[in-house]
């Protein structure tokens, strides 16, 4: 497991309003092109610079294949990142004023400190 890769999944489709699209639409799919493309490209470095052995594992690319932010959260991904990148992408379905925020935090109401490890 790579919180790491976990954290800078978020990170980038949270940046670009067409991957967010993407991810909220085709989740499954995105997760497999993110991974093959972007996982191993070095953030903020040119193209050329890449690593070659970061790797979703099952558990990850399940639960980002199918938008699980508690299991993410459960497995160190940083709440900051889930929050904002699930808002962005769910937040127009509730009719209620922060109602997404309520969503998540009633989904992830079962945690209780200490709270996952999200060091990376």
């Amino acid at each position: 497991m790579s919180r790491y890769l976990l954290n800078k999944f978020l990170f980038t489709v949270d940046r670009d309003a067409a991957l967010v699209e993407r991810y909220r639409e085709q989740p499954r799919e995105t997760v497999g092109w993110w991974e093959a493309e972007h996982a191993n490209r070095l953030l903020n470095c040119v193209d050329a610079e890449r690593s070659t052995w970061l790797a979703f594992d099952d558990a990850e690319r399940e639960a980002l294949a199918n938008h699980d932010y508690p299991a993410l959260f459960a497995m160190g991904a940083h709440p900051f990142l889930t929050l904002t990148l699930f808002i962005a992408m769910f937040e127009r379905d509730h009719a209620e004023p922060l109602g997404f925020q309520k969503e998540y935090a009633r989904r992830l109401a079962h945690f209780s400190l200490p709270y996952p490890d999200i060091a990376t």
